[in-house]
Order: structure tokens, then sequence, then C-alpha cells
């Protein structure tokens, strides 16, 4: 698995936890997890492919 793919996927996981969760802490983390993955997904996709 590609680590773009990888990161796509624990977007979508950790948005669709955060949604889920009942605990405030827990879903915030969940939330910043998956910003921090598009973060690195924007940086990867501006490198041109080696």
């Amino acid at each position: 698995m590609a680590r773009i793919d990888y990161l796509r996927e624990q977007v979508a996981r950790a948005e669709r936890l955060a949604k889920a969760i009942l605990d405030q802490q827990t879903a915030e983390r969940l939330q910043a997890f998956a910003a921090e993955c598009r973060a690195e997904l924007q940086t990867l996709s501006l490198k041109p492919a080696a």
C-alpha cells in the first residue's frame, strides 16, 4: 500500500471514529490526527514523483 493510500485511509477512519465516539477529548485527538495526516498528504502531493 502506498503511503498516500495509507494516509487517506487513516484520515477517513479517524474522522469516522471521531463522529461516533462520545468522549470529547478522544474525538479531538482523532480530529487532530486526521489533520496531521491531511497535512502530510498535501506535502506528498506537492513532491514530484521520483
